[in-house]
Protein backbone atom coordinates (compact mmCIF):
# COMPACT_ATOMS: atom_id res chain seq x y z
CA UNK A 1 0.00 0.00 0.00
CA UNK A 2 1.47 3.27 -1.19
CA UNK A 3 1.97 6.42 1.33
CA UNK A 4 -0.90 8.22 -0.62
CA UNK A 5 -3.34 5.32 0.25
CA UNK A 6 -2.31 5.19 3.57
CA UNK A 7 -2.97 9.17 4.16
CA UNK A 8 -6.27 8.78 2.24
CA UNK A 9 -7.31 5.79 4.19
CA UNK A 10 -6.32 7.66 7.46
CA UNK A 11 -7.82 11.31 6.64
CA UNK A 12 -11.07 8.78 5.97
CA UNK A 13 -11.29 7.36 8.99
CA UNK A 14 -10.57 10.42 10.91
CA UNK A 15 -13.36 12.21 9.23
CA UNK A 16 -15.55 9.66 10.00
CA UNK A 17 -14.97 9.69 13.20
CA UNK A 18 -15.66 13.20 13.32
CA UNK A 19 -18.65 12.80 11.98
CA UNK A 20 -19.82 10.24 14.64
CA UNK A 21 -19.19 12.17 17.40
CA UNK A 22 -20.91 14.92 16.38
CA UNK A 23 -23.64 13.46 15.37
CA UNK A 24 -23.62 11.13 18.78
CA UNK A 25 -23.90 14.79 20.20
CA UNK A 26 -26.29 16.03 17.88
CA UNK A 27 -29.15 13.61 18.99
CA UNK A 28 -27.90 13.37 23.03
CA UNK A 29 -28.42 17.37 22.56
CA UNK A 30 -31.91 16.92 20.19
CA UNK A 31 -33.05 13.85 22.56
CA UNK A 32 -32.85 16.06 25.92
CA UNK A 33 -33.55 19.61 24.64
CA UNK A 34 -36.88 18.01 23.12
CA UNK A 35 -38.17 16.44 25.94
CA UNK A 36 -37.13 19.12 28.83
CA UNK A 37 -37.24 22.67 26.99
CA UNK A 38 -41.39 22.45 26.94
CA UNK A 39 -40.99 21.79 31.03
CA UNK A 40 -39.06 25.29 31.34
CA UNK A 41 -40.35 28.28 32.25
CA UNK A 42 -39.52 30.95 34.94
CA UNK A 43 -41.36 29.74 37.68
CA UNK A 44 -39.98 26.38 37.11
CA UNK A 45 -36.51 27.85 36.88
CA UNK A 46 -36.95 30.15 40.00
CA UNK A 47 -40.32 28.63 41.87
CA UNK A 48 -39.58 26.59 45.33
CA UNK A 49 -39.65 22.64 45.18
CA UNK A 50 -42.81 20.55 46.05
CA UNK A 51 -42.80 17.36 48.09
CA UNK A 52 -46.23 15.90 47.73
CA UNK A 53 -48.07 18.85 45.10
CA UNK A 54 -47.19 18.62 41.10
CA UNK A 55 -45.67 22.19 39.99
CA UNK A 56 -42.39 22.80 42.22
CA UNK A 57 -39.65 24.41 40.87
CA UNK A 58 -35.53 23.88 41.03
CA UNK A 59 -34.83 27.77 42.19
CA UNK A 60 -33.21 26.62 45.28
CA UNK A 61 -31.22 23.76 43.88
CA UNK A 62 -29.92 25.91 40.99
CA UNK A 63 -28.71 28.47 43.62
CA UNK A 64 -26.53 25.32 44.97
CA UNK A 65 -25.30 24.52 42.24
CA UNK A 66 -23.61 27.81 41.98
CA UNK A 67 -22.78 28.50 45.37
CA UNK A 68 -21.32 24.83 46.01
CA UNK A 69 -19.25 25.09 42.60
CA UNK A 70 -18.19 28.66 43.72
CA UNK A 71 -16.89 27.51 47.19
CA UNK A 72 -15.26 24.25 46.06
CA UNK A 73 -12.93 26.06 43.64
CA UNK A 74 -12.43 28.96 46.21
CA UNK A 75 -10.89 26.17 48.09
CA UNK A 76 -9.00 24.08 45.52
CA UNK A 77 -7.56 26.80 43.26
CA UNK A 78 -5.00 28.39 45.71
CA UNK A 79 -4.01 24.84 46.57
CA UNK A 80 -4.18 23.13 43.33
CA UNK A 81 -2.45 26.02 41.33
CA UNK A 82 0.36 26.48 44.10
CA UNK A 83 0.87 22.86 44.39
CA UNK A 84 1.35 22.73 40.33
CA UNK A 85 3.93 25.92 40.33
CA UNK A 86 5.99 24.11 43.35
CA UNK A 87 6.22 20.90 41.43
CA UNK A 88 7.39 22.82 38.07
CA UNK A 89 9.65 25.51 39.78
CA UNK A 90 10.78 24.60 42.90
CA UNK A 91 10.36 20.94 42.92
CA UNK A 92 13.56 18.96 42.70
CA UNK A 93 13.43 16.12 39.67
CA UNK A 94 13.71 13.25 42.48
CA UNK A 95 11.76 9.96 43.72
CA UNK A 96 9.89 11.78 46.29
CA UNK A 97 8.73 14.32 43.51
CA UNK A 98 8.14 11.11 40.95
CA UNK A 99 6.10 9.98 43.65
CA UNK A 100 3.97 12.96 44.38
CA UNK A 101 3.50 12.96 40.82
CA UNK A 102 2.10 9.50 40.34
CA UNK A 103 0.33 9.85 43.56
CA UNK A 104 -2.03 12.95 41.89
CA UNK A 105 -1.90 10.97 38.65
CA UNK A 106 -3.91 8.05 40.53
CA UNK A 107 -5.97 10.10 42.64
CA UNK A 108 -7.45 11.64 39.72
CA UNK A 109 -8.76 8.52 38.41
CA UNK A 110 -10.63 7.43 41.91
CA UNK A 111 -14.20 7.39 41.36
CA UNK A 112 -16.31 9.96 42.66
CA UNK A 113 -18.17 8.13 45.07
CA UNK A 114 -15.01 7.18 46.54
CA UNK A 115 -14.53 10.48 47.20
CA UNK A 116 -18.03 10.80 48.45
CA UNK A 117 -17.62 8.47 51.00
CA UNK A 118 -14.63 9.83 52.31
CA UNK A 119 -16.27 13.32 52.70
CA UNK A 120 -19.19 11.82 54.78
CA UNK A 121 -16.50 10.07 57.05
CA UNK A 122 -14.49 13.30 57.35
CA UNK A 123 -16.65 16.18 56.91
CA UNK A 124 -19.61 15.06 57.71
CA UNK A 125 -19.03 12.55 60.87
CA UNK A 126 -15.53 13.61 62.33
CA UNK A 127 -15.67 16.87 61.97
CA UNK A 128 -19.40 17.30 62.25
CA UNK A 129 -20.50 19.53 59.63
CA UNK A 130 -23.10 17.05 58.76
CA UNK A 131 -25.14 16.87 55.71
CA UNK A 132 -24.61 20.85 54.45
CA UNK A 133 -23.08 23.41 51.85
CA UNK A 134 -19.46 23.82 53.25
CA UNK A 135 -18.93 20.05 53.89
CA UNK A 136 -19.93 19.17 50.03
CA UNK A 137 -18.13 22.39 48.46
CA UNK A 138 -14.60 21.02 50.70
CA UNK A 139 -15.21 16.94 49.13
CA UNK A 140 -15.71 18.36 45.69
CA UNK A 141 -12.59 20.60 46.24
CA UNK A 142 -10.62 17.07 46.73
CA UNK A 143 -11.98 16.23 43.74
CA UNK A 144 -10.83 18.45 41.85
CA UNK A 145 -7.31 19.51 43.56
CA UNK A 146 -6.10 16.67 41.32
CA UNK A 147 -6.81 17.61 38.09
CA UNK A 148 -6.11 21.48 38.72
CA UNK A 149 -2.28 20.60 39.89
CA UNK A 150 -2.28 18.37 36.51
CA UNK A 151 -3.31 20.81 34.71
CA UNK A 152 -1.48 23.75 36.16
CA UNK A 153 2.11 21.51 35.97
CA UNK A 154 1.77 21.58 32.26
CA UNK A 155 0.29 24.90 31.14
CA UNK A 156 3.49 26.11 33.09
CA UNK A 157 5.78 23.82 31.02
CA UNK A 158 4.13 24.59 27.23
CA UNK A 159 5.39 28.04 28.25
CA UNK A 160 8.72 28.33 26.28
CA UNK A 161 11.98 28.16 28.75
CA UNK A 162 12.86 31.81 26.73
CA UNK A 163 10.45 33.79 28.50
CA UNK A 164 11.90 32.37 31.83
CA UNK A 165 15.52 32.52 31.16
CA UNK A 166 14.62 36.20 29.74
CA UNK A 167 13.07 37.23 32.59
CA UNK A 168 15.36 36.25 35.26
CA UNK A 169 18.14 37.53 33.28
CA UNK A 170 16.51 40.87 33.38
CA UNK A 171 17.05 40.44 37.21
CA UNK A 172 13.60 39.01 38.37
CA UNK A 173 13.12 36.95 40.87
CA UNK A 174 11.70 33.50 41.09
CA UNK A 175 8.05 34.84 42.08
CA UNK A 176 8.63 38.16 40.03
CA UNK A 177 8.76 35.68 36.84
CA UNK A 178 6.17 33.62 37.88
CA UNK A 179 3.54 35.93 38.68
CA UNK A 180 4.54 38.82 35.62
CA UNK A 181 5.82 35.84 32.67
CA UNK A 182 4.62 32.55 33.20
CA UNK A 183 1.05 32.70 34.70
CA UNK A 184 0.17 35.49 32.33
CA UNK A 185 1.36 32.93 29.61
CA UNK A 186 -0.15 29.82 30.72
CA UNK A 187 -3.68 31.38 31.64
CA UNK A 188 -5.53 30.21 28.49
CA UNK A 189 -4.20 26.55 29.34
CA UNK A 190 -5.10 27.54 32.62
CA UNK A 191 -8.53 28.77 32.19
CA UNK A 192 -9.52 25.92 29.86
CA UNK A 193 -8.75 23.20 32.61
CA UNK A 194 -10.95 25.35 35.85
CA UNK A 195 -13.90 25.55 32.85
CA UNK A 196 -13.23 21.62 32.48
CA UNK A 197 -13.24 21.26 36.30
CA UNK A 198 -16.09 23.53 36.98
CA UNK A 199 -18.37 21.90 34.21
CA UNK A 200 -17.43 18.58 36.17
CA UNK A 201 -18.06 20.10 39.11
CA UNK A 202 -21.92 21.27 38.19
CA UNK A 203 -22.62 17.67 37.11
CA UNK A 204 -21.46 16.01 40.04
CA UNK A 205 -24.20 14.06 41.90
CA UNK A 206 -22.60 11.18 43.97
CA UNK A 207 -20.17 13.16 46.16
CA UNK A 208 -23.15 15.68 46.95
CA UNK A 209 -25.46 13.28 47.94
CA UNK A 210 -23.01 12.44 50.78
CA UNK A 211 -21.46 15.12 51.92
CA UNK A 212 -24.47 18.43 50.88
CA UNK A 213 -27.74 16.03 51.50
CA UNK A 214 -30.89 15.49 49.52
CA UNK A 215 -32.76 18.91 50.77
CA UNK A 216 -32.76 22.41 50.85
CA UNK A 217 -33.38 25.26 53.10
CA UNK A 218 -36.73 26.99 53.97
CA UNK A 219 -35.00 30.27 52.83
CA UNK A 220 -33.96 31.07 48.95
CA UNK A 221 -31.19 32.33 49.03
CA UNK A 222 -29.89 31.12 51.70
CA UNK A 223 -25.71 31.79 52.34
CA UNK A 224 -26.06 30.02 55.18
CA UNK A 225 -23.04 27.36 54.35
CA UNK A 226 -24.12 24.68 56.82
CA UNK A 227 -27.32 24.04 55.67
CA UNK A 228 -28.10 21.39 53.71
CA UNK A 229 -27.54 21.99 49.74
CA UNK A 230 -29.09 19.81 47.34
CA UNK A 231 -27.62 20.73 43.77
CA UNK A 232 -29.52 20.38 40.20
CA UNK A 233 -27.83 17.40 39.33
CA UNK A 234 -28.57 15.86 42.95
CA UNK A 235 -31.98 16.82 42.13
CA UNK A 236 -32.75 14.93 39.15
CA UNK A 237 -31.13 11.55 40.95
CA UNK A 238 -33.75 11.87 43.54
CA UNK A 239 -36.83 13.10 41.38
CA UNK A 240 -36.55 10.24 39.18
CA UNK A 241 -36.03 7.49 41.81
CA UNK A 242 -37.18 8.38 45.25
CA UNK A 243 -39.72 11.73 44.43
CA UNK A 244 -43.24 11.00 45.00
CA UNK A 245 -44.61 14.08 42.82
CA UNK A 246 -47.27 13.07 40.77
CA UNK A 247 -45.17 15.00 37.65
CA UNK A 248 -41.86 14.16 38.27
CA UNK A 249 -40.72 12.89 35.01
CA UNK A 250 -41.34 16.71 34.15
CA UNK A 251 -39.51 17.91 36.78
CA UNK A 252 -36.72 15.27 35.42
CA UNK A 253 -36.92 16.31 32.06
CA UNK A 254 -37.00 19.98 32.84
CA UNK A 255 -33.84 19.70 35.17
CA UNK A 256 -31.89 17.28 32.89
CA UNK A 257 -32.37 19.91 30.00
CA UNK A 258 -31.69 23.17 32.05
CA UNK A 259 -28.61 21.53 33.86
CA UNK A 260 -27.43 20.64 30.52
CA UNK A 261 -28.08 24.39 29.03
CA UNK A 262 -26.17 25.61 32.09
CA UNK A 263 -22.73 23.74 31.61
CA UNK A 264 -23.26 24.71 27.91
CA UNK A 265 -23.63 28.51 28.82
CA UNK A 266 -20.67 28.35 31.67
CA UNK A 267 -18.18 26.22 28.80
CA UNK A 268 -18.99 28.94 26.55
CA UNK A 269 -19.11 31.65 28.63
CA UNK A 270 -15.46 30.95 29.75
CA UNK A 271 -13.81 29.27 26.84
CA UNK A 272 -14.51 31.72 24.25
CA UNK A 273 -13.08 34.44 26.01
CA UNK A 274 -9.91 32.49 26.69
CA UNK A 275 -9.84 31.73 23.39
CA UNK A 276 -9.54 34.91 21.86
CA UNK A 277 -6.96 35.67 24.66
CA UNK A 278 -4.98 32.88 23.57
CA UNK A 279 -5.07 33.96 19.94
CA UNK A 280 -3.98 37.43 20.92
CA UNK A 281 -1.03 35.98 23.32
CA UNK A 282 0.17 34.35 20.13
CA UNK A 283 0.27 37.36 17.89
CA UNK A 284 -3.42 36.52 16.08
CA UNK A 285 -1.69 33.04 14.37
Amino acid sequence: MTSKSTDRLATIYFWASGVVIMLLLAWFLVRILGDGLPQLSWKFITGKPQEIMAGGGVGPMLFNSFYILFLSLLFSLPIGIGAGIYLTIYAKQNRFTDFIRISVEALSSVPSIVFGLFGFLLFVNLMGLKFSIIGGSATLALLNLPVLVRVTEESLRSVPDSYWEASLALGSTRWQAIRKVLLPAAMPSLITGITLVAGRALGESAILIYTAGLSVSRFFPDWNPLTMGETLAVHLWYVQSEAIVPDAKQIAKGSAALLLIVVLVFNLAIGIPSRILQKRLSGGK
